[in-house]
């Protein structure tokens, strides 16, 4: 066994890459995303040969991102107060339109130029993830079509190389006004703040609050989710949230509840493992090969998304900066979506009071925005199209 096969080494050289990027991120304030660096690193050191492609399956993190996953969400979900969640209507709006003005701007211009089967297949991943990826390329299996394979996989690895910077850049010019302006802000604002605030003014006491009986809780719903998914083959991510939020509610749950277990930090790391070893299979050849389709059919959906989000912001009266950070989920999800408004609030708030009360407003829209894109409509959405071939 070499040094490289040691999984001890193998996550040490990964977090080193991801460290790499955190640094960055810190000294340009996140207008560099952490995860944007990492990816950049991790791809340059596999194509030029000085890291092994097998060197994150050698760390075996992703075996602990892939676990910590349903979890996470739950614990997303108790992030979240429950008369918060009721106003996020205008999230859950703002994203359909986005991405249904992205397809659709797709679906008008790319067919008499590349063709209509490669602009379907280039949809789904565009506006979603894992899941509308699969769905794509497994009907490209059925059909025949095993070369335009690399088309959606492409899709999925580069789409948040452009979503991430556009959504930090967005972010930070809407949480700069938002801090500016804290004072000013109306009263049902304060009053929303106030009542994430107070969900997390303290650690939860009591002689049943352990951090081993709280990762069991959150373990619990998770594993719930997955059944339920089996069973209605809903995505277990959506049961996730809704035990989350409704958990907490009832009180099952504690508020913040991962924090306070001391696990967040294990399990963001672990997931974002496994978001940088998506772009594993991506060779220089294949980048080179179909990036100009791809990045043609990108260029499009990212305007119609990008003017989806204004517009719809607009007639909702949000601020477009923050809307248009909302419709840019769908070229990431999650936990890159909660990854950005960590950076941007820790950047931005010149207070960890400032840091929190930004973190609060940003979370939710952007949390509940990526929900709605990449586990639901994206979904959705690449089922219907990819049956048109």
């Amino acid at each position: 066994m070499t040094l490289l096969q040691q999984p001890v080494i193998a996550a040490v050289i990964i977090l080193a890459i991801i460290a790499a990027g955190e640094v960055i991120s810190v000294l340009t304030r996140a207008k560099v995303p952490m995860l944007l660096i990492a990816i950049l690193i991790y791809m340059g050191l596999l194509w030029t040969g000085i890291l092994p492609k097998d060197i994150i399956k050698n760390s075996t993190f992703t075996s602990i991102g892939m676990v910590m996953i349903a979890p996470l969400i739950v614990h997303m979900g108790t992030l979240i107060p429950f008369k918060v969640m009721k106003q996020q209507y205008k999230s859950v709006l703002i994203s359909l339109i986005s991405v249904l003005i992205g397809g659709g701007l797709v679906l008008l211009i790319i067919p008499p130029i590349l063709g209509y089967t490669t602009a379907v297949i280039g949809i789904g991943p565009m506006i979603g993830g894992n899941i509308a990826t699969i769905i794509t390329t497994t009907e490209l299996e059925r059909l025949g079509l095993n070369a335009l394979v690399t088309i959606p996989v492409l899709m999925l690895a580069i789409h948040k190389l452009f979503g991430m910077p556009l959504t930090s850049y967005f972010l930070q010019r809407y949480a700069i006004h938002f801090r500016d302006h804290l004072q000013q802000q109306d009263t049902a604002n304060d009053s929303d703040l106030s009542a994430i605030k107070g969900s997390d003014a303290s650690a939860p006491s009591g002689r049943f609050n352990s951090p081993y009986i709280m990762v069991f809780k959150l373990f619990l719903g998770g594993a719930l989710a997955t059944i339920l998914d089996e069973w209605t083959g809903i995505n277990y991510t959506l049961f996730c949230l809704i035990f989350g939020i409704v958990g907490a509610q009832v009180g099952f749950y504690q508020q913040n509840m991962m924090d306070h277990a001391k696990a967040t930090g294990i399990a963001m790391i672990g997931t974002v493992f496994i978001v940088i070893s998506s772009m594993t299979d991506v060779t220089f050849g294949m980048f080179i090969s179909y990036i100009p389709k791809v990045l043609l059919i990108l260029l499009f959906g990212l305007v119609g998304v990008l003017v989806g989000g204004y517009f719809s912001s607009k007639l909702l009266k949000w601020d477009p900066r923050k809307g248009m950070s909302v419709a840019l989920t769908s070229m990431y999800g999650f936990p890159a979506d909660y990854i950005l408004c960590q950076e941007v609030s820790r950047s931005v708030g010149r207070t960890p009071e400032e840091q929190k009360r930004i973190l609060d407003d940003l979370a939710p829209p952007m949390l509940i925005g990526g929900f709605t894109t990449v586990t639901v409509a994206s979904v959705v959405i690449a089922s219907l199209l990819i049956k048109t071939l």
